[in-house]
């Protein structure tokens, strides 16, 4: 994985929310979040599994919503930052954290209703692999996101201290059809890549997020997406 030694370390688990999604990252954070339960649906008693959760901000939601969820990351640092945000939640006994390498899931086959990673796939070497152990263990449905490679991000994406795999509708619909996986549905957001909106206050990056929206809307929109949400379904 890009970046592995970097993520794990505790000055960037502490900083990690704080930086990427305070100011205009706010808006960021709503909409990952609404793209995660539009995509999953009901929640009631749903067993998921969450790859990459990071400091738990969809696991601990997902927990509170119903869902009996396990969450899964390589950080140790990031996953005591989650377990700190159940326990304030309320919902530390609803959910698991647990520290495993998502090319190497510790699951049976089937064992989750749904499989789920935000904010992976870009840092990921060899996506077939873990996609494909995403699926082994998903009984029903599996949804990830990538930044997509006709965006404002490849513009950048060069200077980022770890880089990017940027993925094209070929490379994931590649991806899906090599792990047995039908795409099921599909949303393409965010014209602006989210650095941009990082670096803004909250007020100013309301407005532009309405332009955005607006470009987003039009029949240009999807091709010009930083962003994709998939919804995939077991075959």
């Amino acid at each position: 994985m890009k970046g592995a030694e970097w993520y794990q370390t505790d000055e960037v688990a502490e900083e990690y929310e704080e930086k990427r999604f305070s100011r205009g990252g706010r808006l960021i954070d709503r909409r990952e979040k609404q793209a995660v339960l539009d995509a999953i649906g009901p929640l009631e008693d749903k067993n998921v599994l969450e790859i990459a959760c990071g400091t738990g901000r969809f696991t601990v939601m997902l927990a509170e919503r119903g869902a009996d969820i396990v969450g899964l990351d390589i950080s140790a640092a990031m996953l005591q930052q989650g377990r700190q945000k159940a326990q304030s939640a309320g919902v530390a006994d609803h959910l698991e954290f647990m520290r495993g390498d998502a090319g190497r899931l510790p699951f049976p086959d089937d064992h989750f209703d749904t499989v789920f990673a935000m904010r992976f796939f870009h840092l990921a070497d060899t996506p077939a692999t873990f996609l494909s152990e995403m699926r082994r263990v998903a009984k029903e449905q599996v949804v990830f996101d990538t930044f997509n490679a006709r965006s404002t991000r490849s513009v950048y994406n060069w200077l980022l201290p770890m880089g990017s795999h940027l993925y094209t509708r070929a490379d994931v619909e590649k991806l899906l059809d090599d792990a047995d996986l039908r795409l099921v549905d599909a949303e393409h957001d965010w014209i602006l890549p989210y650095g941009f909106y990082r670096k803004i206050p909250g007020a100013i990056a309301d407005p532009i997020r309405d332009v955005d929206t607006t470009i987003r809307d039009s029949p240009v929109g999807d091709y010009f997406a930083s962003v994709s949400y998939w919804n995939a379904r077991v075959e």
